[in-house]
């Protein structure tokens, strides 16, 4: 291997370890181990801006997904509209305190962590910030990005309201709200969002820095 070949470069394919210069590609092109034909890499399916966009997009449906009405419930002349933070307060005072941290944590704080960790790192990517203090906050985002995503499940509460209506449509007149739409937007846009991060690239701009 030459001696002026920068490591940084060089990647081991998983199948047979023969090491590969890492080279630039094409939109929609994979890299492929010359010797085993394992995929090696890709292209990052999203660039930086178009990242940024789906944060924006995040961010805007974050707050009236968490504190707009999810179900309004039409039962004997009562009318009862819930949402996803009132319903976590609701189970904490039925004393199913493991099942409401689990709903605030899952559903309202990791989703927007996970929203705030990428969008920080954008920015940092973006304004080029090297100070000693952006690069380790940087790398700091970076290692509990899987953390953050593991947490956050919007879809099984986009399942549970479904499920929800349907089991109380035989007692009550249900109506999905505005919270309910903005919920299922912000689990799409997040949904994409994880789907065009790329942690391997965003580790590589550390060295590209």
């Amino acid at each position: 291997m030459p001696k002026n070949l920068d490591q940084d470069t060089i990647i081991l394919c998983r199948s047979c370890d023969l090491a590969v210069q890492r080279r630039a590609l094409p939109s929609n092109v994979r890299a492929l181990c010359p010797r085993c034909h394992t995929a090696l890499y890709d292209v990052p399916y999203c660039s930086v801006n178009g990242m940024l966009a789906l944060c924006i997009a995040a961010i805007l449906f974050y707050i009236p997904a968490n504190f707009l009405p999810v179900l309004e419930i039409h039962f004997m002349g009562s009318i009862r509209a819930t949402t996803v933070y009132e319903t976590a307060v609701a189970v904490w005072n039925h004393d199913y305190w493991i099942v409401a941290i689990a709903v605030i944590a899952s559903a309202v704080i990791a989703p927007g962590l996970l929203i705030l960790s990428i969008l920080f790192q954008i920015i940092i990517v973006k304004l080029r910030l090297h100070s000693t203090f952006w690069q380790q906050t940087y790398r700091r985002l970076l290692k509990n990005h899987e953390l953050l995503s593991q947490l956050s499940m919007l879809e099984i509460y986009v399942i549970s309201f479904l499920v929800a209506a349907f089991n109380l449509s035989d007692f009550a007149e249900i109506y999905l709200g505005m919270g309910t739409l903005c919920f299922g937007i912000l689990f799409l846009v997040i949904l994409f969002l994880q789907r065009e991060y790329n942690l391997e690239h965003m580790w590589r701009m550390v060295h590209d820095k």
